[in-house]
């Protein structure tokens, strides 16, 4: 069979949401042990940079989509839009970006805002997710720290449900349902991590994987971009706090994913309250937490233990083993 490039947006009519489909990705290299393409000198990157955002080589998304087939009963799309890779430092041999100081955590996430403010001016994509995968558990193809953000033409199926629920909540009791969920867990603690001047950082009540760990901005804001440089600093300063803990909390380092969930580009979401969510997969050492027959098939996680004691295990680590 004739190997034909397909880059493309297919609808799923059962779950009223968008896969995107690129078999361009089958082509990207595989952890390749004698060459980093990241690493300062390479073809790519060059020399005397701190930080470097790049245009992924194999997109999942593209500026100039291959034109989608249609068909008489499915929806298609063109797969519009941007994705790019996030080389966080020049140091290749570092194990998280939880080993880099405060300063150049601030200096990537500084440079993840100026690429936000600069794709907002784009009318054809409505959303910027900035994500984190953490371990050759979770998929990671190359070893250099590295992040990646999706500039994309719909909104995220998750990043939808939780506007839709936030806005209900709003609708209601005309307060943020965020802001509602922070002032809880600031004020029980149990299920608190850390806490720093402008955030706050918690495993939620409601956790779905074993060191699920939520960061909040105590003040109410929706993307990025209206964020200030202190504010900035500290994000970067409880970041590096909170991968610190799960790195240590084992004796293996635990692969993690860490997404940015902010509003769309455009448009007035006063009731929605970003935030980062960072997903801790094992449940013991070596153990991973699978997204398996009820979680995947049904839909619903389940928790083999409590929130509340993995809260009290990863507070114990940060606070003894994660100071600045």
């Amino acid at each position: 069979m004739e190997h034909k490039k397909v880059q493309e947006l297919r609808w799923d009519p059962v779950l009223g949401e968008w896969v995107m489909v690129s078999n361009i990705r089958d082509l990207r290299p595989w952890q390749p042990q004698s060459f980093c393409p990241f690493c300062p000198g390479a073809p790519e990157t060059g020399v005397g940079w701190d930080v470097l955002i790049l245009k992924n080589r194999f997109p999942m998304l593209s500026e100039e989509p291959i034109l989608p087939e249609k068909h008489e009963f499915y929806s298609t799309a063109p797969s519009y839009g941007k994705c790019y890779v996030v080389i966080e430092t020049p140091k290749h041999d570092i194990d998280d970006i939880s080993d880099l100081s405060t300063a150049e955590i601030y200096r990537v996430l500084e440079s993840i805002k100026k690429k936000q403010e600069e794709e907002m001016v784009d009318p054809k994509v409505v959303y910027f997710l900035f994500f984190r995968n953490k371990g050759k558990e979770i998929g990671v193809s190359l070893t250099h720290p590295h992040s990646q953000i999706y500039v994309t033409p719909f909104i995220p199926s998750k990043i939808l449900r939780e506007l839709i629920n936030s806005n209900k909540y709003y609708s209601k009791k005309r307060r943020c349902l965020f802001c509602d969920i922070i002032n809880v867990e600031r004020n029980g603690k149990e299920r608190t991590v850390a806490i720093t001047d402008h955030w706050i950082a918690f495993l939620p009540f409601y956790a779905h994987w074993p060191f699920e760990v939520h960061i909040y901005p105590l003040t109410h804001v929706q993307v990025l971009p209206q964020l200030n440089s202190e504010v900035i600093e500290d994000m970067a300063r409880i970041v590096r706090k909170v991968l610190c803990g799960i790195k240590k909390v084992f004796e293996k380092p635990m692969p993690y994913m860490m997404t940015l969930h902010q509003a769309p580009l455009r448009g007035t979401y006063k009731f929605y309250h970003m935030h980062i969510e960072i997903y801790g997969i094992y449940r013991v050492v070596g153990k991973l937490k699978y997204a398996a027959g009820m979680e995947t098939g049904g839909g619903n996680f389940t928790y083999d233990s409590t929130p509340e004691e993995a809260a009290h295990i990863l507070r114990n680590i940060i606070d003894t083993k994660c100071e600045e």
